[in-house]
This record gives C-alpha cells, structure tokens and sequence, in this order.
C-alpha cells in the first residue's frame, strides 16, 4: 500500500506543486490531502488541479479541537509536510504524529529562523547582513518554530550582486530539487 502524505500550506504553493507532480506516477507515496489556513491560499487551487482533496481551516479549529488530526488519522497519513506553512503546529498534533511532521525553511538554520522569520523577510535579513551563504534547511517539527533536528541542508554562494529576487530563486531552485527526495527517503525508512 502506498504511503500517504499531507501538506499544509499557508499560500503559493510552489513547493506543494513539486511534490505533487513527484509523487504523482509514485509506486512509493501519493499527496492524498492538502490542507490550509487561508481560504484564498493558492495551494488549493494546485491541490484542485492535480484532483487531490483539500481542506480549510481556521485558528480556532487548529489549536482548540481534534478535528485536523482526526481528519489526517482518519486518512492514514503516514508523513506531515509544512511546506510554506506559517502556524506553530499545535501539541495534539506532534503528539499525534511523533517524528512524523518536517517542514522546509529558507535558511541555514539556526540561522536565521524562529517567529515571524519566512519568505521574504529571511532573505532581506540574509542580504542585510552580508552572508556570503545561504540556503535551505529541511527539518523534523517540534514545539518551537524552526528548532526541530536538522534532517537536510543545501546550501549556495551569495554573490555580490545578487538581489532579493536572485537569492529567492536560488533557494527556491534547493527548495524543488530537495524537498521530494527527502520526503521519499524518510517514507522509505517507514514500515
């Protein structure tokens, strides 16, 4: 039987999309939920065209009920991905599922990470202080944002003249490139 994945996403979805088209033809794994906190994510709509089931929800139903756990073991899900996904995942979950949520971060962790650092903001702070690295980071979730043991990282030279714009790209091209393989090569490790 094949292993089932949900993501959570709070927006775009880029990263999403990679691993729904990865596992898309898959005998390992399948995207079997998508799941938001933001109705207008367009994660959704990328869930919609790859006719993968997906599933909104608000703070309150988050952090003050069962139901997103219910609905993920009522799945069978065997991995958690956050994938642009901007809430702390609350204790009924990562007791629910224990070693069994990662989540993508466009740094070099510890660098860098930690509330309110995502997206744009981790790469101005990056240019803002002159590092000659940057990258990725993908890593197991735990109570605190961005402090979970460090499962990948890829790393690239900042260049001189690179932008905001330049970098984004460069971390996003990591992000693509290694996010999948990861996420495949912790589900082959799963009985």
């Amino acid at each position: 039987m094949k292993k089932r994945i949900a993501i959570f996403a709070s927006g775009s979805g880029s990263n999403a999309q990679k691993i729904m088209e990865y596992f898309k033809y898959s005998n390992l794994a399948e995207v079997s939920l998508v799941l938001s906190n933001n109705p207008d994510a367009y994660v959704l709509q990328r869930a919609d065209n790859f006719e993968i089931p997906s599933h909104v929800f608000d703070r309150k139903t988050f952090y003050e009920s069962d139901e997103v756990v219910d609905i993920l073991k009522r799945l069978e899900i065997d991995l958690v991905v956050l994938a642009g996904f901007l809430w702390l995942v609350p204790a009924n979950l990562l007791k629910a599922f224990p070693n069994k949520i990662i989540n993508i971060h466009p740094a070099l962790l510890p660098k860098f990470g930690g509330k309110g650092m995502y997206g744009d903001r981790v790469h101005k702070a990056v240019l803002e202080a002159a590092e000659e690295e940057h990258g990725i980071t993908i890593h197991f979730v735990n109570e605190n944002f961005d402090e979970g043991e460090v499962i990948q990282q890829a790393k690239f030279k900042v260049d001189a003249d690179d932008t905001l714009e330049t970098i984004k790209f460069k971390g996003q091209q990591l992000e693509h490139q290694y996010f999948p393989k990861v996420i495949e090569n912790l589900l082959k490790k799963y009985n």
